[in-house]
C-alpha cells in the first residue's frame, strides 16, 4: 500500500501553500495529508487559479488522491494570511502543525513527514525562541540529529548547522564527530539500504590544515577521531581538502561527503541541485524531508513557485518509508 505521509505547509505568507496547491495537480507516489488551515490553501488556489477540492482529514484517505484535490488535517490560523507579508500572529500555527505532524508520524498514524519552509525571523519574532525545523525536531523527539541534503548525486551532512562561523571551529570536538558520525552511519545502512557507506570526511581548515601549518583541528581532534570509528569497522575517508572534496570523478566513490560546517557542504550541492533537492534530518525516531530553499515571500501568490524540491521531499520520504526497518 502506498504510504500515508503528512505535509506542513509552513510559513503561511510564504510560498508553501503555493507548492500545496500545486502539487494537487500532480500524479503522486503516495497518499498525502496536508497539515494546514483550510481556507488559506482555498484562497491560495483562488490566486492561483487553480482548482482545488478540499477534502477533511480524518476520516481515513481514499486509495486514490484525485487530480486537483488535497485531504487537509485542518490547523486554524491566528490571523488571515496575506502573500508575502509576515505576520507573528501565526508563529504559533506554523509550530502547531508542526507539533501534529510529529505526534501523527510517532504514534505510527504518518509513514513520513515532509515540511515546507518556515520563516525562522517571524517565530521569533513571534516570542517563542526557534533556530529551525531541525532542531525543532529533534527538541520534540528528544533525539540527536544530523543535517543532510540530497541532491545533484550528492549527500552531504554537516558536522555542525546554524552557527556563526567565529563558533564553528570550538564545536568540532571528538564528541562531536563520533556522535554524528555514528547517527551517519547508522541512517544510510538502515534508512538509505547501503550495506556499507563510505564517507568521505571534510577537514575544517584550508588544505585540510596543512600537515597543522594552516589549523591543528585536523591533527588534533579530526584524525584521532576518524581512526578511532576505523577501528570499529566504519569507512571513513579523509579528511579531505575541501576545495578538491568535490570534484565529479571522487564523488562517484563515496556515499556521503561529511562537512564541518554550513557553508562549506551546501553551496556546492545547491549549485548542482538548487530547486530538486531535499533536506533529510537524520537521527529522528521519525522519517522527516523537507525543501532546500526558503519561503520566497516574493513568490508567493504569484504562481511562479516551482514545486520540484517540494516533489523531490516527497519521492524522498516514500523512498525512506519503504527502506524503513
Amino acid at each position: 500500500m502506498a504510504p500515508l505521509i503528512a505535509l506542513t505547509a509552513g510559513e503561511p505568507a510564504g510560498i508553501g501553500p503555493d507548492l500545496c496547491v500545486q502539487i494537487a495537480q500532480l500524479n503522486l507516489p503516495c497518499k498525502l495529508i496536508i497539515i494546514a488551515d483550510r481556507g488559506l490553501l482555498q484562497e491560495r488556489a483562488r490566486l492561483l487559479q487553480l482548482p482545488l477540492t478540499i477534502r477533511h482529514y480524518p476520516p481515513l484517505p481514499e486509495t486514490r488522491q484525485e487530480s486537483g484535490s488535497l485531504q487537509v488535517l485542518h490547523v486554524p490560523l491566528a490571523k488571515p494570511a496575506t502573500p508575502g507579508k509576515l505576520d507573528a500572529a501565526n508563529a504559533g500555527y506554523v509550530l502547531k502543525t508542526l507539533e501534529r505532524a510529529v505526534d501523527g508520524c510517532s504514534k505510527g498514524e504518518f509513514s513520513a513527514i515532509v515540511t515546507a519552509p518556515v520563516h525562522k525571523g517571524i517565530i521569533n519574532d513571534g516570542g517563542i525562541a526557534f533556530t529551525g525545523h531541525t532542531e525543532f525536531l529533534a527538541q520534540l523527539t528528544n533525539s540527536r540529529v544530523v543535517m543532510m541534503l540530497v541532491g545533484g548525486s550528492m549527500r552531504v551532512t554537516l558536522a555542525t548547522t546554524h552557527l556563526p562561523l567565529r563558533d564553528v571551529a570550538a564545536a568540532i570536538t571528538p564528541e562531536t564527530l563520533d556522535e554524528k558520525l555514528r547517527i551517519i552511519q547508522h541512517d544510510l545502512t538502515m534508512r538509505f539500504a547501503i550495506p556499507s557507506p563510505r564517507i568521505a570526511v571534510a577537514g575544517l581548515n584550508p588544505h585540510a590544515g596543512e600537515s597543522g601549518h594552516l589549523g591543528r583541528e585536523e591533527l588534533d581532534i579530526i584524525i584521532p577521531s576518524l581512526d578511532k570509528l576505523r577501528a570499529e569497522g566504519m569507512d571513513l575517508i579523509g579528511p579531505l581538502p575541501a576545495d578538491t572534496l568535490f570534484n565529479p570523478s571522487k564523488l562517484k566513490d563515496y556515499d556521503c561527503i561529511f562537512a564541518m560546517y554550513h557553508d562549506q557542504g551546501l553551496p556546492v550541492l545547491k549549485y548542482a541541485s538548487f530547486g530538486m533537492g531535499v533536506n533529510v534530518t537524520l537521527g529522528l525516531p521519525i522519517i522527516r524531508t523537507s525543501v532546500d530553499h526558503g519561503t520566497a515571500l516574493d513568490l508567493a501568490g504569484t504562481g511562479r513557485a516551482d514545486p520540484g524540491s517540494l516533489m523531490a521531499a516527497i519521492e524522498m520520504a516514500v523512498l525512506l518509508a519503504g527502506n524503513k526497518r
